[in-house]
């Protein structure tokens, strides 16, 4: 049997995508910069060789969006040796609108179209787990959910869908060559969701609109890098604007099943404590 690589293999998706390998009996290796089995930096071409050893199929993440990261070489330079060390199929996490020139993921998703081998492009909207295990917990907990969105809509994608898709498309011929754009079953508001996971846990949970250079003084604050902070207010801003509200069919192309409801999430990651 052949082993698959799953690049961010402790993360929101990768841990989910290696449980589900595992759980078919494929041999999974889970790759990181700091906890994975092998060690991966994207940074340390000298950490791929070891990791890509007998790898048939790999699950690629950038996990850097900052203008100081080389996006040009990271992802692009592990595709070419990927494919050199006998990958035949590439799975990439990336994101909406990342088909356009100029976005950080656009030269990524361009290596894995010309690479050769069998290829699917994963776009997800907003990670509903973002609330429960991401950036937004600490504010749930609070009971302040303050963000730049006002009253814009988005429908929250559940990690489980986005790594059952990723695990379907690293073992099944049929996805190859496809783009699929993972959203939720409805589009749904950030004050809509404070609301569901107030309900659900019995917490007084609110959201509220602050202003875009705001929240971008904030984020520096907490150490994140200004372009990083900049580019994040800007995708929550266009939220706002009615941007990322539309809805995709793919979630049930790729699985012949519908998408997981928002509240079925809520309901399960309050059940497993994740807001206790």
């Amino acid at each position: 049997m052949k082993t698959i690589l799953v690049l961010g293999g402790t993360g929101k998706t990768g841990r989910r995508i290696a449980r589900r390998l595992k759980a078919a009996g494929l041999p999974v290796r889970t790759a990181s910069r700091t906890a994975g089995d092998p060690h991966l930096d994207l940074d340390d071409p000298a950490s791929w060789t070891p990791a890509l050893d007998g790898v048939t199929a790999a699950y690629l993440v950038e996990p850097s969006l900052s203008a100081s990261t080389d996006h040009q070489a990271r992802i692009p330079r592990l595709v070419t040796e990927a494919v050199a060390a006998g990958v035949r199929r590439l799975v990439l996490l990336s994101a909406p609108r990342a088909g356009e020139e100029g976005h950080p993921l656009h030269v990524a998703e361009q290596a894995v179209r010309d690479s050769g081998v069998g290829w699917t492009i994963l776009r997800p909207q907003w990670f509903a787990q973002n609330f429960s295990e991401g950036p937004w917990r600490p504010a749930i907990l609070a009971g302040t959910l303050a963000l730049p969105t006002g009253d814009g809509r988005t429908p929250f994608v559940d990690a489980e869908d986005i790594a059952e898709v990723a695990a379907a498309a690293l073992t099944e011929d049929r996805h190859n060559g496809r783009v699929y754009d993972l959203t939720g079953p409805r589009a749904i508001s950030f004050g809509e969701a404070a609301g569901l996971i107030a309900r659900a846990t019995d917490r007084t949970i609110r959201h509220v609109d602050v202003e875009p250079e705001d929240f971008v003084q904030r984020q520096v604050a907490a150490g994140a890098a200004p372009d990083v902070a900049r580019l994040l207010t800007e995708l929550l801003v266009a939220l706002g604007n009615g941007s990322g509200a539309a809805l995709s069919d793919d979630v049930e192309r790729a699985l012949g099943r519908p998408p997981r409801a928002f509240e079925t999430f809520v309901t399960e990651a309050a059940a497993a404590g994740h807001w206790n």
